[in-house]
């Protein structure tokens, strides 16, 4: 018999199942007693969501040639992996890739980082929210990798006599696809992961891609729990396929073997989507967070999901496009924060300014190596990379040791903590107090390398900082003196305080998962529109976008990233209708509805 008969799929469809059956194969003597999962209602349908799993798997000889003719499909997902921060073309995370991907774009509008010249080689920046098509087709154009390298895989009937790995790929996919249906909004998610590959496609709504990854969540991690009930000979072959052609959990170092980290990746990612869809959904986001909680989430450093510059041998390709290229350099609002919190990013992340800056105005001289200096978001660029005709290239980049070696995270267990404070102040069950988590969350929130542990200037720090009654008085000065002076919008401490209403505990919770969340400008801009924390200086000279955004907006989505005739065409057909509203920078998704967080 052929391996992937001795597999019952389970397919999501728009009704509750929940059977056993015994079913009859090519020889009528072979009889197995098959469990079908329950399923969830859902809207789209695939057969790249269906996971199905035996209580007896197949012969060892079925499972090695379904290998072998998964080769090539199994070598292409690693392409995948590294696509989702910045990987091109089967390498791992580079610079322009990267810089494409976060840095010409979310990292600005985050405010994590500000685009200190306007001339690219490939497209102009007049100012934040002024995108060209192929800045703004960034994010995009690493989905469409990872999509590419991992759809294939998903459809393919071999990958039914290795369900384990087919949980883990569905479960890359749709990690993938939640980020970037939160840049843009709709887009053809089912069509893509049945991969079609021909126009026309069908936008699917942001509710409906949610719904469905929760699903499929919920399929995956059923999936995994089972694996523990396989023979030793079976979980030895998946082990090594996990080894072999997996790249994005801390088990490659530890040697951890199983299928755990996977189980809290998947429950993690549902936890986070639980609360994207807080404001929208508020009886589905508690129902969905507290089953993620009950069934496992990140809890320690070891279960993280990352890329590590040190166990790879890459650098972090921020090094690069901030300090070599000159192409980001601190933003005003990062460094207000940071400054007005005393946090300790701002003495060892962050290098103070590279040049003598001369104020155009006053002609008051902020010598070299002063104060760490960031530039307003929106202002205008200045042109070039150096700094005899840029200036601005002389505000603040990193200190090189410690980003080199900063790992890129997928799922850091400080977002799951700060998540989980969040659900508590909101009255779910998280398992714990608001206050564990949220000091647990500042603890763990820093981005160095696990293995190499926080760097002592972060650690000596935490214990002054996290006492922080009171934010400092700041206010940030642009030392070239071509913007106001603005006093610093961060109000609150750090300290926890029971006594706070839940909108200063919501306020504090949200800080600090901005700052324990750098780089990853996804999440930081998702919260910033969810809940309007942190609190940032406007962005300057918004009509310099698309028209829609005014004085005091900050940018809701990008827009539409394909131009080309049959793109086009389907968004007009399925798009536009899919989004409920045009085509522009200040239409909300479906989650980011303009009402009180609480």
């Amino acid at each position: 018999m052929k391996a992937n008969k001795f597999f019952m799929v389970l397919a999501l469809s728009s009704l509750s199942l929940g059977f056993s059956s015994c079913l009859d194969f090519d020889d009528p003597d072979d009889k197995y007693q098959y469990t079908e999962m329950q399923a969830e209602d859902v809207v789209l349908q695939g057969k790249a969501d269906s996971i199905g799993y035996l209580e007896y798997v197949p012969s060892e000889t079925g499972v090695d040639e379904a290998i072998q003719r998964l080769d090539t499909y199994l070598r292409m997902t690693i392409t995948g992996q590294f696509a989702m921060r910045g990987g091109k073309n089967g390498d791992m995370p580079g610079e322009h890739a990267y810089q494409r991907q976060y840095s010409l774009g979310p990292d600005n509008y985050a405010q994590y980082s500000t685009v200190p010249h306007f001339d690219f080689m490939y497209g102009t920046l007049e100012s934040t929210y002024d995108v060209s098509d192929d800045f703004n087709a960034g994010p995009n154009s690493s989905y469409l990798i990872v999509k590419n390298a991992i759809a294939p895989i998903l459809n393919h009937p071999d990958i039914d006599s290795i369900p384990e790995m087919k949980a883990i790929y569905l479960l890359m996919f749709d990690f993938a696809s939640q980020e970037v249906a939160d840049i843009y909004g709709p887009y053809p998610y089912a069509d893509f992961k049945a991969n079609r590959e021909e126009s026309p496609f069908t936008y699917n709504d942001l509710s409906s891609i949610y719904f469905t990854i929760e699903a499929n969540i919920d399929t995956i991690v059923n999936v995994l729990k089972h694996y523990d009930t396989r023979p030793e000979w079976y979980k030895t072959k998946v082990q090594k396929l996990m080894t072999d052609y997996t790249r994005l959990t801390q088990d490659l170092i530890t040697g951890k073997t199983g299928m755990d980290t996977w189980i809290r990746f998947a429950n993690s990612l549902k936890l986070r989507m639980a609360m994207r869809i807080v404001k929208v959904d508020p009886e589905m986001a508690q129902k969905w967070a507290e089953e993620a909680v009950a069934a496992g989430v990140v809890e320690g450093p070891e279960q993280e999901l990352a890329f590590s510059p040190l166990i790879l041998g890459f650098t972090n390709p921020l090094l690069q496009i901030w300090n070599g290229w000159g192409d980001n350099r601190l933003s005003a609002s990062f460094e207000s924060l940071l400054m007005s919190l005393g946090h300790p990013y701002a003495e060892y992340l962050f290098a103070k300014n590279g040049n003598k800056l001369t104020n155009e105005v006053t002609g008051e001289v902020l010598p070299e190596k002063s104060r760490i200096v960031g530039l307003r978001e929106g202002i205008t660029p200045g042109q070039g990379q150096g700094f005899a005709t840029n200036p601005m290239i002389g505000f603040s980049q990193f200190v090189p040791d410690v980003i080199s070696i900063a790992p890129l995270y997928l799922m850091k267990m400080s977002e799951v903590d700060f998540l989980r404070a969040e659900g508590a102040v909101r009255g779910w069950n998280m398992g714990g107090t608001a206050q564990e988590f949220y000091e647990r969350g500042i603890e763990y929130g820093y981005l160095d390398e696990r293995m190499v542990g926080a760097d002592p200037t972060y650690t000596s720090a935490m214990a002054t900082y996290m006492n922080l009654e009171a934010a400092y008085d700041y206010t940030y000065h642009d030392p070239l003196g071509r913007v106001p002076d603005e006093p610093s919008l961060t109000k609150i401490g750090v300290k926890w305080n029971d006594g706070d209403d839940k909108e200063t505990k919501l306020e504090k919770i949200i800080t600090q998962k901005y700052i324990a969340g750098f780089p990853n400008s996804f999440e930081a801009w998702a919260d910033l529109r969810r809940t309007g924390y942190p609190k940032l200086f406007p962005v300057l000279n918004p009509d310099d976008g698309d028209g829609s955004l005014n004085e005091g907006d900050i940018i809701r989505r990008c827009v539409f990233p394909n131009t080309d005739d049959s793109s086009l065409r389907d968004i007009q057909e399925t798009g536009l209708s899919a989004l409920g509203g045009p085509d522009q920078q200040a239409t909300r998704l479906w989650w980011d509805i303009d009402v009180p967080n609480f």
